[in-house]
């Protein structure tokens, strides 16, 4: 199986090349740089192609596709910074590839009659409630740009293709790149109390874990839409805080505050980012790992404990 990777110097992409590496498929990476450097800890795959691509350059895209015929297209590349997307000099970049960047792989993909899997999240829902969101709900209602443009290409990729995955994800953590742990260990060891909101609700994603999701997927026809993140119940922010710096034997303080405490940012984020996995297990697929776990794993990856 030969597969495109978009976004392989981001977090989940890099993961998902070393995935298939390790599978013995072949991964063809592409992002914006001339070359892929990976991460700095030498783990980064160098025998696999790459090759560098804007997606939005619809020209570019179905050319490189019709070259390299791959069987599947995983979708990893994506505008993800909430707060700058609200910014009006920057919603035209924002949708150009969220929404018509995937637009393309979407129709390079038919064209070569690929797979394709689209990473996207649970900011195309409200974010209200208490109840779990439903990977088949369509009760669509994005608070801010950026989930507007989430659900653009969730739409580009269903209303194009038949063969996709649509996979949903949460609160996103990965070797390559920065993130939410990352962060907190910083201000963990350099303050002795932090602030973190306690009343938005989900649960971590680890971007090792769910590239080996992504990759038992691309090797079925079980198509349609996912949720995924790893085991181990809902959360808060607060909570999360609390056990990172539990395992990584900080003793920094951790105070819970709401939303409207700890101060308002330029996009509406959700409270309820619950996301129903139930439907992995239902179509043969195995969970991820719990959370703490993954949480472990990966504090010891980068030397924290």
């Amino acid at each position: 199986m030969k597969v495109f990777v978009t976004g392989v110097a981001g977090q989940l992409g890099h993961d998902v090349m070393n995935e298939l590496a390790a599978r013995g498929y072949e991964g063809v990476g592409t992002d914006l740089a001339p070359e892929y450097s990976g991460i700095q800890d030498g783990s980064a795959v160098t025998t696999m192609p790459y090759v560098s691509l804007d997606i939005t350059d619809a020209e570019a895209v179905a050319k490189v596709i019709a070259e390299v015929k791959p069987d599947a297209i995983v979708h990893c590349a994506a505008w993800t910074a909430v707060d700058l997307a609200e910014d009006e000099d920057k919603q035209d970049k924002v949708k150009a590839i969220n929404v018509s960047g995937t637009q393309h792989l979407a129709e390079a993909a038919k064209a070569v009659d690929a797979k394709m899997v689209y990473i996207s999240t649970d900011y195309v829902f409200n974010g209200q409630g208490t109840e779990p969101w439903d990977p088949d709900c369509r009760d669509y209602a994005p608070l801010n740009v950026y989930g507007q443009s989430k659900l653009g290409g969730e739409l580009a990729v269903a209303e194009t293709l038949d063969k996709y995955f649509i996979v949903r994800i949460a609160w996103v953590f990965g070797l390559n790149g920065k993130n939410f742990i990352r962060t907190m260990l910083n201000v963990g060891k350099t303050h002795p109390e932090v602030r973190v909101v306690n009343d938005q609700i989900g649960t971590p994603t680890y971007t090792l874990d769910l590239a080996r999701l992504l990759v038992d997927m691309l090797e079925t026809e079980k198509y349609g839409y996912y949720h995924a993140t790893n085991e181990g119940g809902y959360i808060s922010w607060y909570d999360f805080t609390v056990e990172i710096y539990r395992q990584a034997g900080l003793d920094t303080k951790v105070i819970p505050v709401t939303t409207e405490e700890y101060g308002l940012s330029k996009a509406a984020r959700p409270f309820n980012s619950r996301l129903d996995r139930s439907k992995l297990a239902a179509s043969g697929f195995k969970p991820l790992p719990d959370w703490k776990d993954a949480l472990s794993r990966f504090l010891k990856e980068i030397g924290e404990i």
